[in-house]
């Protein structure tokens, strides 16, 4: 394969040595996971170089989103114990606890999509995945929804001081309300999210009308979608939206959060995806041959999030695999497998009593995006 198509993983046994508590519901186990299903497949180049290993990133590269005053925070939180004036930070709810190892955890987060960005610019690899990034939430000196360093904004903000222009895509269940904050007033990235309706979820933010300001009006996409909206609704509100939008902008790269906390059968949110419909969306965003900076994000059923990556994996590499898992993994994995062996899920279709309102409401979304974002990037 040419280099300039090649797609790498980007990845550390080193995320393994950290954990956000045994009760909380973001299991960095999720990764591992992953990797071991990726490699049940087959789908590593070499057994001896399998990734590209992930290093810590610079407090450069934070501050160029991050204040000094928070990362101090951070720093001294790394030590387990929640710092004076914590909770002024976002730090130590229960949705950002504060354990042994969270500021190491976040850069080497930061660090892998700092990677994935240098694969991309600099060694002209076509793709990069790094599976522990998109922690979206995360603002400039506050943790927020389990994201400590914005390692989407990281990376972004890379690209654009070398003077590119970016398209971030995030499909994670809640809004990238972080990213999207970052870039409100710039015309140098176009964010799209597509996300459950902020009134049923966290964070309760990206509306319609919510389309950037100054240089930025018109380059911030909103696409809030109705509890139980299913694969085929999101896949026909994502067709009808992104890639007329992804063609018009025209960007040097495309980053995507790739959360799959859609899934229907994810613990912490409402839509009703599948596999199947994740994948899809995949498939479509690889056809558009861009230059892609790939990062994980939400999913809170750990055997969701390993097919859904691997999935997504197999895509970016270019390659088919069966849908049966393979025997291995399920030796191993039987207890987290329960009744699931293959990487497809049953067809879920939206019920009934839902239907007409998610499709109402997804037309009245896509008619006002058509109406008030197309003429600014499309004309």
């Amino acid at each position: 394969m040419d280099r300039s198509e090649k797609a790498v993983l980007v990845f550390s046994k080193q995320f393994g040595r950290h954990s956000y508590g045994t009760g909380h519901p973001l299991k960095v186990e999720r990764l591992q996971l992953t990797m071991d299903l990726i490699a049940a497949y087959g789908l590593f180049d070499t057994p001896d170089a399998p990734w590209v290993e992930a290093r810590n990133a610079d407090e450069t590269d934070l501050l160029k989103f991050h204040s000094a005053e928070y990362l101090a925070m951070l720093k001294l939180a790394n030590t387990g114990r929640a710092p004076p004036q914590a909770l002024q930070f976002g730090l130590g709810s229960g949705d950002n606890p504060v354990f042994p190892g969270l500021f190491d955890w976040s850069l080497l987060v930061a660090g892998a999509t700092l990677e994935c960005v240098r694969q991309v610019m600099d060694e002209d690899c076509r793709i990069a995945f790094n599976i522990a990034g998109g922690l979206h939430h995360a603002r400039a000196d506050r943790a927020s929804g389990f994201c400590y360093l914005n390692d989407p904004v990281i990376g972004i903000s890379r690209m654009i001081e070398n003077g590119l222009r970016v398209v971030y895509l995030d499909v994670d269940v809640h809004h990238g309300d972080g990213v999207e904050a970052a870039f409100y007033n710039t015309d140098q990235v176009l964010t799209i999210s597509l996300h459950q309706h902020g009134y049923t979820l966290f964070p309760g933010t990206g509306f319609p009308d919510e389309m950037g300001e100054g240089p930025g009006r018109g380059y911030t996409v909103n696409v809030p979608l109705a509890p139980g909206t299913d694969d085929d609704l999101y896949l026909w509100v994502f067709m009808e939206v992104v890639p007329p939008l992804v063609r018009a902008y025209d960007p040097d790269v495309l980053v995507t959060q790739l959360g799959v906390d859609t899934l229907a059968t994810d613990p912490l949110a409402g839509l009703n995806l599948t596999t199947n419909g994740f994948i899809k969306l995949v498939e479509e965003i690889k056809s558009w041959n861009r230059k892609w900076v790939a990062l994980g994000g939400g999913g809170y059923n750990m055997m969701n999030v390993a097919r859904s990556w691997t999935g997504a994996w197999a895509v970016m590499k270019g390659a088919d695999i069966p849908d049966v898992l393979p025997e291995a993994f399920v030796n191993q994995h039987r207890a987290e497998l329960g009744r699931t062996s293959t990487l497809s899920d049953p067809v879920s279709d939206m019920e009934a009593a839902v239907a007409d309102s998610a499709r109402k409401l997804a037309a009245s979304v896509v008619a006002g995006i058509k109406e008030n974002i197309f003429p600014v990037l499309c004309a």
